[in-house]
């Protein structure tokens, strides 16, 4: 299960739009990790001019390398959290994610981060279980 929702969240849900921050505390406090993992990037992007800033840590273990993967595969997530941050998330391998300025989406970096040669070249051996 990708989120632990609360009772009033799901009751919420049920009857019709959630509130953005809702649902941003929801992914919070399920995927904590991930949560501070992109909040880490942003907060990293935030406080240069760089176009983009990235994590190149592997979690610590697998129970973490699922939450990076849980919340960055989900559109929902990913939106939230990208609205939430006011970034855009580009995500490699089961770690290495990166948060782009919403201008730089046509940036050079981000077509390189994105393509299909930016991806074989953060390839390693170290890297295959994930």
């Amino acid at each position: 299960m990708s989120l632990t929702v609360p009772p009033a969240l799901l009751d919420a849900a049920e009857r019709g739009p959630v509130d953005d921050a809702e649902f941003v505390a929801c992914v919070r406090d399920s995927l904590p990790y991930a949560w501070q993992t992109v909040s880490r990037v942003a907060a990293e992007l935030a406080a240069t001019g760089a176009d983009h800033a990235d994590n190149v840590i592997p979690p610590p273990t697998d129970a973490e390398r699922g939450q990076l993967l849980r919340a960055l595969a989900s559109d929902a997530i990913r939106a939230g959290l990208e609205r939430h941050f006011q970034v855009k998330l580009a995500f490699q391998n089961c770690h290495r994610v990166a948060a782009f300025r919403p201008a730089a989406v046509d940036s050079d970096a981000y077509r390189r981060f994105v393509s299909a040669r930016g991806q074989l070249l953060n390839q390693s051996p170290e890297l295959r279980n994930c």
